[in-house]
């Protein structure tokens, strides 16, 4: 299939591998906005916000690699359960949750493994290590890893994604007045943590 050559995962890995599961497009458009987003839809909207993707899961993870793997599983798994997204303009807004989901996953599963480490491992030069000292440089990153879990989600979809704090709410799966008490938490260790460094 075009699109897809050798399996090496591009900006839109899955589009074109499945086309023909909407044949109906233009010949019963309302059927197929009826049964949930569009595929063109998801793929225009991935495509459009994928570097601002790319840098939300850079906030929440930290490596390149992994910011590139689960901004990819997002959108596979926001194209396989498109349907459930039943108004086109809450399609990034899916993406995003999926992201923070999957970041949340990427790092519970290290710090189950670092747990299973019976020592640390010793310090290696990788491929990986140049793009986590670009982001290492800045001090508000350094300062955003040390806060609370959620108060970091809050702070990088309110401020990094722009979303009002009910959009940040309903991506959370969280109640407004919630966001507002970790953001204000999150803000005042962040001046705690950035003033400590300085």
């Amino acid at each position: 299939m075009p699109g897809a050559p050798g399996g090496m995962p591009v900006i839109a890995p899955m589009p074109a591998a499945r086309p023909t599961r909407i044949p109906s497009q233009r010949d019963g458009a309302e059927d197929v906005a009826a049964a949930g987003t569009t595929v063109d839809h998801l793929t225009e909207t991935y495509r459009a916000h994928y570097r601002s993707l790319l840098g939300l899961a850079a906030l929440l993870l930290d490596d390149t690699a992994s910011c590139e793997d689960v901004v990819q599983e997002a959108f596979i798994r926001v194209h396989s359960a498109r349907k459930r997204v039943r108004d086109p303009e809450k399609t990034l807004a899916y993406l995003r949750q999926t992201v923070v989901n999957l970041s949340r996953s990427a790092l519970r599963r290290r710090i189950l493994g670092l747990k299973l480490l019976s020592k640390p491992m010793p310090d290696m030069a990788s491929a990986e290590e140049g793009a986590y000292d670009q982001l290492e440089r800045d001090s508000l990153i350094k300062a955003m890893k040390g806060l609370q879990r959620r108060q970091r989600e809050v702070l990088v979809l309110r401020y990094f994604a722009d979303m009002t704090e009910a959009q940040v709410a309903e991506t959370l799966g969280i109640s407004l007045g919630s966001v507002k008490a970790y953001g204000s938490r999150g803000i005042a260790a962040l001046r705690v943590a950035m003033e400590a460094s300085a």
